[in-house]
């Protein structure tokens, strides 16, 4: 399939990167399906819709600067989108690159839960007051690096 992406231009995209959110993203609810591609920097990638060009977020694995969190999602929100097993998710922070120079945050607030086989998706919602959707990711990388093992 091509796909019209905002960071490469027009993309041949393969099928298994194709994912489908029932109830779209926050804010972006009319749009159901999108692409995972790679970014060119590593650990990030592009989660890129397939209807419109400029609708497009860089996600990462929140696990890699937040080995402490936690995702506490209703056992019926995951069975939605075919979830029974945890093993079964792929788990995404939506990032925010911001043009002033400040830092770049992830939204640990809101994860994006994709069904590896199915691919299908949603969005949570966490309550847990230690999760806001705005975490300085380079800085959270840093205080990872420096505590003890």
């Amino acid at each position: 399939m091509r796909v019209n992406t905002k960071a490469y231009g027009s993309i041949e995209v393969d099928e298994r990167q194709l994912v489908r959110f029932p109830k779209g993203i926050l804010g972006f609810e009319k749009f159901k399906e999108y692409a995972l591609l790679d970014a060119e920097r590593q650990p990030f990638y592009w989660l890129q819709s397939v209807d419109v060009e400029r609708v497009a977020f860089i996600v990462v694995n929140p696990f890699l600067f937040r080995a402490d969190y936690e995702l506490d999602i209703d056992d019926a929100e995951l069975a939605e989108i075919g979830i029974q097993d945890p093993e079964a998710a792929l788990i995404f922070s939506i990032v925010t690159i911001p043009a002033d120079g400040s830092p770049m945050t992830a939204n640990l607030q809101g994860p994006l839960v994709i069904n590896k086989e199915d691919r299908l998706a949603r969005q949570a919602v966490l309550t847990d007051p230690r999760w806001k959707t705005k975490h300085d990711v380079l800085a959270e990388l840093a205080a990872a690096k420096k505590a003890p093992c």
